[in-house]
């Protein structure tokens, strides 16, 4: 339990940064509610980073987002995962998507690009494409843009590591990788960045396309869980038909099953995925694929239903899923599945299991199922429109800081180094999940952040959703210099 917890707690603090003055924070007050706190609120658009490796996707995030947050350091590698980082410019926000490197595989590279590829189009409203000028297009910059050329999502081409006038040769050669005007970046240096967050501006929606496109249409609903677990038949129960081929053998699923299923009155778009057995870079053939497939999946969905297999003892499978699940920042519904082959002695150790094992994700529903017989299966609607209806809530700026300031004169943070560090303002910086942010004379402790989360949860709700809570520490006068 202690290495998942410990990964959340760096995946939260990847959102921490800094401020020099008020100015920084000047845009987030208003947060798209009225004095009442209604209206509607419009989510800022994404953009994706993509690259092969050392090309300095994370210098460049760090230079569009105007502060040091991404991990930077000169070997290939470095990100492994995608970590979102928000973005301000010419008042417009906007979130960054840092991505890891695409290695370059000798069995398969060309499918491992298109799927990373077609997952970055499928969950961002336009890509940046980042190429190392000062070595040229190679192969696997070739490779993603054959995928990226066939997208609908609008393609940035830059070239980075254009540090002076006699390398602007050197990216006016990318034009041969048909991905339009190349423009170019010193990402280190900063070298034309100002024109290159223009452009960015220009390619962004006002409104990302999973808004526009969640407006409309069903709730996607991703089930997750360890192979074997009861996903497929739970979706042939739902839908009333052998949507999804049922096996005895483990990993029978390998590509996400769409289907459409009206549940309690509601029409919702459920996603059969394949059984999660290791980490996606453990996994080797047909089985990384798959597993690719439902990261993918997830990610389109908004909320997830992790099915456990409630007849045997939790597995660090289990674990895995729920932790991608958190990590992704989808809503949760843990489905107890196979209810009907556990008797009195075994719910009892079900409890204990959830107390012991489950404990960082208390705010999430817990129901009990039978996908074979259908038992209880009613409750799943409920449960999935409180979780996005938790995924989809605001607190206005003024309740939040009125709140907190009443939470903090009763209990002020813990003293650091001498000093009791001062939270100066916060805002919801966005949902789905929601993320607020602390403006702070200095850094808060993770207790004390986990203490903010457990009263916010408990005064505002947020069942079945996880809460992020991000702090910027007010930089040291000199420290620029």
């Amino acid at each position: 339990m202690t290495d998942n917890f410990d990964g959340l707690a760096a995946e939260q603090a990847a959102g921490d940064g800094i401020w020099s003055d008020e100015t920084e924070f000047a845009g987030w007050e208003d947060d798209g509610y009225g004095e009442d706190g209604g209206g509607p609120v419009v989510p800022a658009p994404t953009l994706a980073i993509v690259g092969r490796p050392n090309v300095g996707k994370s210098t460049l995030v760090n230079r569009i987002i105007g502060r040091r947050e991404a991990v930077v350091q000169d070997i290939p590698g470095v990100t492994r995962d995608r970590v979102s980082y928000d973005a301000l410019w010419a008042g417009r926000r906007f979130t960054v998507v840092d991505t890891g490197g695409w290695e370059p595989d000798a069995e398969g590279m060309a499918g491992e690009v298109a799927l990373q590829a077609e997952r970055a189009m499928k969950t961002t409203d336009a890509v940046l494409v980042v190429v190392d000028a000062s070595v040229g297009a190679t192969h696997t910059d070739e490779a993603i843009a054959k995928v990226l050329r066939r997208s609908k999502v609008p393609v940035i081409l830059v070239a980075n590591k254009v540090d002076d006038e006699r390398t602007l040769a050197d990216a006016t050669a990318l034009w041969n990788l048909g991905l339009g005007e190349p423009w170019p970046v010193s990402a280190l240096h900063g070298r034309g960045s100002g024109d290159l967050l223009d452009a960015i501006m220009a390619a962004l929606p006002e409104a990302p396309s999973e808004f526009a496109a969640n407006q409309g249409g069903p709730r996607r609903v991703a089930l997750l869980g360890k192979p074997n677990v009861g996903k497929s038949s739970l979706l042939n129960k739902l839908s009333g038909e052998s949507r999804s081929v049922v096996d005895s053998v483990a990993g029978t699923t390998i590509d996400p099953v769409d289907s459409l299923v009206e549940l309690d009155g509601e029409v919702w778009r459920f996603v059969d995925t394949a059984g999660l057995r290791k980490r996606v870079h453990q996994a080797k053939g047909m089985e990384f694929y798959a597993s690719l497939r439902t990261q993918s999946a997830l990610e389109s969905a908004e909320v997830a239903v992790v099915l456990v297999d409630s007849s045997t003892p939790l597995t660090e499978q289990d674990q895995r899923v729920i932790t991608m699940v958190i990590e992704s920042g989808r809503a949760l519904v843990i489905a107890m599945n196979k209810a009907d082959l556990v008797d009195g002695d075994r719910r009892t150790e079900i409890e204990r299991e959830l107390d012991r094992d489950l404990a960082r994700v208390q705010w999430a529903e817990v129901i009990n199922i039978s996908a074979k017989t259908g038992r209880s299966v009613h409750r799943l609607a409920p449960a999935l429109r409180t979780a996005l209806d938790s995924w989809d809530k605001r607190i206005p700026t003024g309740q939040l800081n009125n709140w907190l300031g009443t939470l903090i004169q009763a209990t002020p943070p813990p003293v650091r180094s001498g000093k009791q560090p001062k939270v100066l303002f916060a805002t919801q910086a966005g949902n789905r999940p929601p993320t607020f942010v602390l403006f702070t004379t200095g850094f808060l402790e993770a207790g004390y952040r986990r203490f903010i989360e457990r009263r916010l949860r408990e005064d505002f709700g947020f069942k079945g959703s996880p809460v992020r809570v991000n702090v910027r520490v007010r930089e040291k006068r000199g420290a620029r210099k």
